[in-house]
């Protein structure tokens, strides 16, 4: 399907009160208020923008005011403002840059299809495809999973497959190196639930639970 995406230049002497949804890269050299949505966002010197943003990333030169979730790379220039409540992957503050918000660090999400199948009384391997966590500014060594309320089985390192563990990394995952251990009981269904930390602290929220589907040998 092609991407729908447009591009849109916002020149110095206009003016614009309402949404911008869906863009692909937005370039603001006027006055835009309202809620914007858009993979690339510019604020060009004597542009300004004031309201709720959602962005990939963002370059600010100008001025940039209320509540704005940037995904990826926020930079602010030399010559850039920015005020409000900000949620980012990253920060990059040139000198001279003046920043007077509220910073947040955007938390780390649970993804994958969080459903494993074992048989009775064996190990399987937990892989990306079943359990990942998706942080844009932390590397896999720096998010950490916290294993509770373990069902029929546990989680446990591959080279250790009789000890569990209540926490392990990303990194780990990656490598193969996690595994989920049958307890041999006869129940048709076993779990745990999981909950990520990135290394500033962030959590992913409420724990989820990963479904293990236990087959009879």
């Amino acid at each position: 399907m092609a991407d729908k995406r447009r591009d849109a230049l916002i020149q110095g002497d206009t003016i614009i009160k309402g949404t911008i949804l869906n863009a692909g890269a937005i370039d603001v050299y006027g006055y835009v208020e309202g809620n914007i949505a858009a993979q690339e966002l510019r604020v060009h010197e004597g542009g300004r923008i004031a309201g709720k943003l959602k962005a990939d990333t963002a370059e600010v030169r100008g001025t940039l005011q209320g509540e704005a979730v940037v995904k990826r790379l926020i930079r602010i220039t030399s010559t850039g403002v920015v005020e409000g409540d900000i949620r980012y992957g990253s920060i990059a503050l040139e000198a001279g840059g003046d920043l007077s918000a509220e910073l947040r660090n955007i938390p780390p999400e649970i993804a994958g299809d969080l459903e494993l199948v074992v048989s009775r009384g064996q190990a399987v391997t937990v892989t990306v495809m079943d359990l990942i966590a998706v942080d844009p500014d932390h590397s896999a060594d720096a998010l950490t999973f916290t294993v509770s309320n373990p069902v029929d089985g546990w989680v446990a390192l591959a080279g250790a497959p009789r000890d569990p563990v209540t926490s392990f990394r990303q990194a780990d995952i990656d490598a193969g190196r996690i595994q989920f251990v049958h307890d041999g009981s006869t129940g048709q269904l076993a779990s745990f639930d999981v909950v990520v930390v990135d290394g500033a602290g962030a959590a992913s929220g409420a724990a989820q639970t990963v479904k293990v589907a236990v087959l009879a040998k």
